[in-house]
């Protein structure tokens, strides 16, 4: 137990718990989209899909337990890490190389924020019937996701909002999958530039994914 303690409470420890926590996240991301992506089967898949996940009943509320503490674990040990890192040089380089370093890396805290945000109003705008916005709000009915879809990418700026987001999520992607293969061990000269380019497929195919359906509800290609 002590052992387990000194570990959590080293910076390896701290980055292995936010990779693995990543990874818990981030394959909620992948099965949370696949889910949406129904959509594109009509009212009756995507509602169906809905309706099932509430009759798991305990086993959904167990799902959410996890990913809530995934999140607050992930989050601490990013606020941990970057307070240690600030500690230890509390003075800034007079030169810094950004050499090994993107914009997605040095923007991993801003993406950070800006997800943790999106989350909460996203469950706020689809939970919530008073912060529904959406273009028809008389219509908005509970279960009736599909529909309710609709109604509230029909709206340009909510849109606006979420492919935004998604923009974000995207860098925040790119950057951790990266983060946590390295973490892990997963990394090696002869193949880190294969393993660069499947983190950056696997952001856009999220990022596509996910900005494809407010772009067709606006186009009407879902309606």
């Amino acid at each position: 137990m002590q052992k387990t303690l000194s570990l959590f409470d080293s910076t390896i420890g701290k980055k292995a718990v936010m990779a693995l926590t990543g990874l818990v996240l981030l394959g909620f991301v992948i099965g949370h989209m696949l889910g949406n992506l129904q959509v594109y089967l009509g009212a009756d898949a995507l509602d169906g899909y809905a309706h099932k996940l509430r009759t798991l009943g305990p086993l959904l509320w167990g799902v959410r337990g996890v990913l809530l503490l995934a999140l607050l674990l992930h989050g601490w040990m990013v606020v941990d890490l970057y307070a240690r890192s600030a500690t230890a040089r509390p003075i800034s380089y007079r030169v810094y190389n950004t050499v090994a370093t993107n914009y997605a890396a040095k923007a991993m805290w801003l993406s950070g924020v800006v997800i943790l945000l999106f989350v909460v109003y996203h469950l706020a705008h689809f939970t919530y019937p008073g912060l529904s916005m959406s273009s028809n709000y008389a219509h908005d009915a509970h279960g009736k996701v599909y529909q309710n879809v609709v109604n509230g990418f029909r709206v340009p700026w909510v849109s606006g909002v979420y492919l935004l987001a998604q923009v974000f999520l995207g860098m925040h992607i790119f950057h951790g999958a990266w983060s946590v293969l390295q973490t892990l061990g997963v990394s090696h000269p002869s193949y880190n530039i294969r393993l660069r380019g499947f983190a950056r497929t696997l952001a856009v195919i999220i990022v596509v994914g996910n900005c494809s359906i407010p772009m067709a509800v606006l186009a009407g290609l879902v309606k």
